[in-house]
């Protein structure tokens, strides 16, 4: 632990200017997003939500990006799990994708709502079977007193619900409709690019800054 202060690296993959944020965040966002898919980023789907519950206290977990597009940015969850009473509480987060491979940051912020039935009910469906089965399964954010639980859970719920489980009432999507984008991009010397797009309440425009590193 010592000699966690002298761990250093140079950031010299690329660069980021305003001449390649000229079609706006979402553009920017899936390119990069293609760009990382392209350069086998490990999970580059996976993000980091950050939430605040009823006592003010911040908590953070990853998921998977499941859908991305002019509403909003999409993943699924268990409703009743602590990142859903948060958001029931406060219906707002910041989500975090890091690109390690590509010395990226891209971090986003903005109100969150639930997906419609609908689409919460496709994308169930569009899971594998034990995926399925694990929503009826878990408790999430629940103690539980060993994995025992969860396995005598899954096998309740396979006799239960078969081969083609229902959607619990307690499990969905989520969709953070944006607000503000930032993308960073390591450079060298700790001089990183910055670039921030802020939408503005009066207009509905996005408006761009360059933020000092």
């Amino acid at each position: 632990m010592s000699k966690l202060s002298e761990f250093r690296k140079s950031y010299e993959l690329g660069e980021l200017d305003e001449a390649q944020a000229t079609d706006g965040p979402l553009a920017l966002f899936n390119r990069w997003m293609d760009e990382a898919i392209a350069h086998d980023v490990s999970e580059p789907t996976a993000m980091t939500v950050a939430t605040v519950g009823a006592d003010g206290r911040p908590s953070t977990r990853v998921v998977l990006l499941k859908g991305c597009d002019a509403r909003g940015m999409v993943w699924f969850t268990n409703y009743e799990s602590r990142k859903g009473e948060e958001l029931a509480h406060s219906p707002w987060a910041a989500l975090q994708f890091h690109w390690v491979e590509m010395e990226r940051v891209v971090r986003i912020e903005g109100r969150v709502e639930k997906t419609s039935a609908q689409e919460s009910d496709e994308y169930f469906r569009s899971r594998p079977l034990d995926s399925r089965l694990g929503a009826w399964a878990s408790p999430q954010s629940r103690v539980i007193s060993s994995r025992a639980v969860l396995v005598a859970n899954a096998a309740k719920a396979a006799v239960q619900h078969g081969l083609n489980p229902e959607r619990p009432p307690h499990w969905g999507g989520y969709r953070l409709l944006p607000d503000r984008f930032e993308f960073w991009q390591g450079r060298r010397s700790r001089l990183h690019d910055r670039l921030v797009f802020r939408l503005d309440a009066g207009t509905n425009a996005w408006l761009r800054e360059r933020l000092a590193p």
